[in-house]
């Protein structure tokens, strides 16, 4: 299956193939965006088709490349499987209240970690590796692992400057008390450095949401 490349402009565009040399590491990352692509479920953009995880996980790249390009390579390969095969894990799965949100949750952690684990031994990683990647893909020691700290950063970019939009459109009975502690939950992840990236014309906030998103960050 060839695996479509989502368009960005060259000047920002994430190449594996140029990023680093490890053939290890290129070999996870194709066996990343390989499961990726199984994806049943699609998402448009620029006009073409993607498999709906596959695009994030290239999102996700991209937008840790723009963001922080000396990132570690185990950031660099958490930040490429954060949601690998997500739709294994649906959420149908757990009880529809708060605590099956939770177990869902933290199933999925473990569900990331353990297949990005799995598909990093067969491209050859040792243990001490996959031992480092495992707890950033599944959010261990934010605010205390600083690798995990840049994966939720880049985390919350992306969902800023991608999904925020959607996520809005999904719950039009919303007003704006309910938005404001929703946008200060995701902008309290986020490091100071992260702040100052959304705010500072680097990434594409969405333009409707803009005043909405400022009100809730600067009060």
């Amino acid at each position: 299956m060839k695996i479509s490349k989502l368009s960005i402009p060259a000047s920002k565009r994430y190449d594996p193939e140029n990023d680093m040399t490890n053939e290890r590491y290129q070999a996870a990352i194709a066996a990343f965006d390989q499961a990726n692509a199984e994806d049943p479920n699609k998402e448009m953009a620029d006009g073409k088709e993607y498999p709906k995880e596959l695009l994030y996980a290239q999102r996700m790249s991209e937008m840790q490349q723009r963001y922080a390009p000396e990132a570690t390579e185990a950031v660099k390969l958490a930040v490429r499987a954060q949601h690998i095969q997500r739709w294994k894990v649906p959420r149908s799965n757990y009880p529809m209240d708060k605590q099956g949100y939770l177990q869902w949750r933290t199933g999925l952690y473990k569900f990331h970690a353990e297949t990005a684990g799995s598909l990093m031994q067969m491209a050859g990683y040792d243990d001490a590796m996959i031992s480092r990647v495992k707890p950033i893909v599944s959010k261990k020691g934010i605010k205390v692992n600083a690798e995990t700290q840049l994966m939720e950063d880049v985390v919350d970019l992306v969902f800023l400057e991608h999904y925020m939009t959607g996520f809005v459109a999904q719950h039009p009975e919303y007003d704006e008390a309910k938005w404001i502690p929703i946008i200060r939950k995701t902008w309290e992840k986020m490091s100071k450095r992260a702040h100052e990236f959304a705010l500072s014309g680097k990434i594409k906030l969405p333009e409707a949401l803009v005043p909405l998103i400022l009100k809730a960050v600067k009060e």
